[in-house]
């Protein structure tokens, strides 16, 4: 089995991704040294928090250029933070910029919606909810089509290449991204190593994916 690393930027559930690659039949390393993650057969990006703290400590750890690399070199995972911080710019924190390897915007649901019920929708998306695919792809091997992963959240993407969706959810009226791909990368804005089977079975995919489609 080829070496995964998982990125350690100082923030995030570095952990439970790396036991559930683990759990998979990944050979993991968790580290913020860019040689390693340079060095590295795939590269799985997660996150938690927020979007300014986190190019702050990218940048901080000088694992900007190593992610840059990554996401455009070899089989690259982003799972939630690390989908968002791979587009253009997000409006969380006041406006950050993001590493501007996936064009589009990251935008917050707007609060007090009042859904069908009466109820108001919640802010953050907390929970499990069903996916669309858009296509087919590698990674998704084997998970149907509506299948529930597990969301936590309160800002989503907006790629401007529609091209690059690779399925959506929905949260009261807004229908989003909820994972992309393109050539060797793939991002999720929801948890697989929270997903039961569902999110085992991506990882898995991940971890025999050779980064083509």
């Amino acid at each position: 089995m080829a070496d995964t690393v998982v990125i350690d930027f100082g923030m995030g559930n570095l952990r439970s991704v790396a036991k559930a690659l683990e759990h998979v039949g990944a050979r993991v390393t968790v580290s913020g040294d860019p040689a390693v993650i340079r060095a590295a057969d795939r590269v799985v990006f997660p996150g938690q928090g927020a979007m300014g703290a986190c190019v702050s400590r990218l940048a901080g750890h000088g694992l900007e250029d190593a992610v840059r690399e990554a996401a455009s070199s070899k089989p690259f995972l982003g799972i939630c933070l690390g989908l968002q911080a791979l587009l253009d710019f997000s409006e969380e924190d006041g406006g950050v910029p993001g590493l501007g390897l996936v064009a589009g915007q990251v935008r917050r649901f707007a609060d007090g919606e009042i859904q069908p019920g009466g109820e108001r929708r919640k802010v953050p998306h907390m929970g499990w909810n069903q996916i669309g695919l858009t296509r087919r792809h590698p990674v998704f091997a084997g998970i149907a089509d509506g299948v529930w992963f597990y969301f936590v959240h309160s800002y989503y993407v907006c790629p401007a290449d529609e091209a690059a969706v690779l399925a959506r959810t929905r949260h009261g009226s807004t229908a989003f991204a909820c994972a992309l791909a393109r050539g060797n990368l793939v991002a999720t804005q929801f948890h697989p190593e929270k997903s039961h089977h569902a999110g085992l079975r991506l990882l898995a995919n991940f971890v025999n994916w050779d980064g083509t489609t």
